[in-house]
C-alpha cells in the first residue's frame, strides 16, 4: 500500500474514525492507551497543537516535523525491520497499528479497527489553523457528550489552559489566538459555524 507522504514543517489535520463507525475506545484505559502511544510515535515527528478523541473517532493537529530535528533514536516501530528513510506517514502508520493490534488482541476482536487508512488534510493558512483548534475542541459539544469544553477529558483543551507540564504545543496555540483569555473566550463563546466544518 502506498503511503502519501506528509511534507516536513506543514500543519495537517489527521482524522479517522471505527470502521463501520464502530467504537475505537471501548473503555476509559483505551484513551489513556491512545494518548500514551501518540507520546510514543507521534512526538518524535511532529508537534501537536491539538487533539480530541471520541468513542468512534479522533482528531490531530499536527505540524509535521523538519528531518533535522527528529531524533531517529526516538522513533518507534510495529515491525521489527527499521525503515530505511524516516517517513512522518509511516511513523503514524505504525501508531495507529499498534492501538488497533492492542484493541484486537484485548477484546479478542480481528480485522481492521479503522475504516481506512487516516485521512489528512493540509492547511494553508492561519485563520484555517485557528478554525480547526476550535472545531477539534468543539467536537465533544458537537457530538453531545458535554456543554462546555472544559468538561470534556479527552481533549487537548485543559492541557492548553492549565500550567502543568505538558507536550502540547501551548505557547504556540495560545499566541495563535492573542493570548489565553481570548482562547478560553472563544471555545466558551461557540456559534453554529464553529459547530460544523
Amino acid at each position: 500500500m502506498k503511503i502519501d507522504n506528509l511534507e516536513e514543517g506543514f500543519f495537517y489535520h489527521i482524522y479517522n474514525r471505527g470502521n463501520n463507525s464502530e467504537n475505537i475506545f471501548i473503555e476509559e484505559q483505551n484513551y489513556a492507551y491512545f494518548t500514551k502511544l501518540m507520546h510514543r510515535y507521534v512526538l518524535p515527528i511532529a508537534d501537536v497543537y491539538a487533539y480530541c478523541l471520541m468513542k468512534n473517532h479522533f482528531h490531530f493537529l499536527l505540524r509535521i516535523k523538519e528531518k533535522s530535528s527528529v531524533k531517529e533514536h526516538e522513533l518507534k516501530y510495529t515491525t521489527v525491520i527499521k525503515p530505511k528513510i524516516i517517513s512522518a506517514s509511516r511513523q503514524l502508520s505504525h501508531f495507529f497499528n499498534a492501538y488497533s493490534q492492542a484493541v484486537n488482541k484485548k477484546y479478542e476482536r480481528t480485522g481492521s479497527l479503522f475504516e481506512k487508512p487516516f485521512e489528512r488534510k493540509r492547511i494553508e493558512d492561519e485563520a484555517y489553523l485557528k478554525r480547526l483548534v476550535v472545531y477539534i475542541h468543539s467536537n465533544p459539544i458537537n457530538h453531545g457528550f458535554c456543554e462546555k469544553v472544559k468538561d470534556y477529558k479527552w481533549s487537548s483543551f485543559n492541557a492548553i489552559i492549565s500550567e502543568n507540564s505538558t507536550k502540547i504545543m501551548r505557547e504556540e496555540v495560545i499566541e495563535l489566538f492573542g493570548g489565553k483569555e481570548n482562547f478560553i473566550f472563544c471555545l466558551e463563546n461557540l456559534n453554529d459555524e464553529d459547530l460544523i466544518f
